[in-house]
């Protein structure tokens, strides 16, 4: 796990990345993370492969981890907080890799800050998250979810949020890690960030993405079905799909599986890209 850092985004509010600084001249890789993760613990297995061919940025989103704090969570926001933060960092060009939430994350990068992404790898997500009517019943009830979470002060809310993952949580090496790592995850914000994926779709403009783009398309996803991911990618042009044998937490539970495909992903991007970024 490469050191985290806090950064101060004018403006903005204090971020946090971890980083690998990668060979000299190499092209920047922006990792962004899903819903209740953090950079360190989405990433965990691909900072090391990643970071011997390219610079590697994780951030946490606002909310998440040690992400900025905020009240109220857009999905614009955290692709405008990427932005300001390759500002900061002197960095005019980003290969973003979106995972989950991350994805429309990367797209909303791309649509609002077209000159910075030259390529995009998405793994795990899609266009839009609800169409089925289950899907629909479930994110109805989050307004009222996050609603009723906010009526408790944030210091409560994330430290239940910790007393939860202690009980819940078997014993394994990194539990203490684990659950530092997710301390910082206020629920109110993370049911926020649920409804605003599920008021998300680049389906109006998906069509126009003008980047080299991969798809790690997880085969075995239940929370994101492999045929909604296939249309997500359909609908790019020139889009490679590139399937893995797992399901949504394959980045965590097979990196074995996971981080070839990934590595792959940005081979065949970084191949496609008229220059190097």
């Amino acid at each position: 796990m490469p050191p985290g850092r806090a950064i101060e985004l004018p403006g903005r509010g204090t971020t946090f990345i971890r980083e690998v600084a990668g060979p000299p001249g190499a092209p920047t890789v922006m990792l962004l993370h899903g819903l209740s993760a953090t950079g360190g613990l989405n990433w965990l297995w691909a900072f090391e492969p990643l970071g011997r061919h390219y610079r590697v940025i994780a951030i946490d989103h606002r909310g998440h981890g040690h992400g900025i704090r905020t009240r109220r969570f857009r999905l614009a926001d955290c692709a405008d907080d990427v932005a300001a933060l390759a500002d900061v960092l002197g960095i005019d060009a980003v290969v973003p890799v979106g995972y989950s939430m991350g994805g429309p994350i990367a797209q909303l990068l791309w649509h609002r800050h077209r000159s910075l992404v030259r390529g995009m790898v998405l793994c795990a997500t899609s266009r839009n998250f609800r169409g089925n009517p289950r899907e629909i019943g479930l994110w109805s009830m989050l307004p009222f979810v996050t609603a009723g979470i906010r009526t408790a002060p944030g210091m409560a809310r994330r430290a239940f949020m910790t007393r939860v993952m202690e009980r819940r949580l078997p014993q394994f090496a990194a539990r203490d890690w684990v659950i530092e790592e997710m301390s910082g995850n206020d629920p109110a914000v993370l049911a926020e960030a649920a409804s605003a994926l599920a008021r998300f779709s680049s389906h109006e403009w998906i069509g126009g993405v003008d980047v080299p783009t991969a798809v790690v398309l997880t085969r075995r996803d239940r929370l994101v079905p492999p045929s909604r991911q296939l249309k997500m990618a359909e609908a790019i042009p020139g889009a490679r799909v590139i399937p893995v044998d797992g399901d949504h937490s394959v980045c965590v539970s097979d990196p074995s599986a996971f981080v070839p495909a990934l590595q792959t992903a940005l081979t065949t991007v970084m191949a496609l890209m008229p220059r190097a970024v």
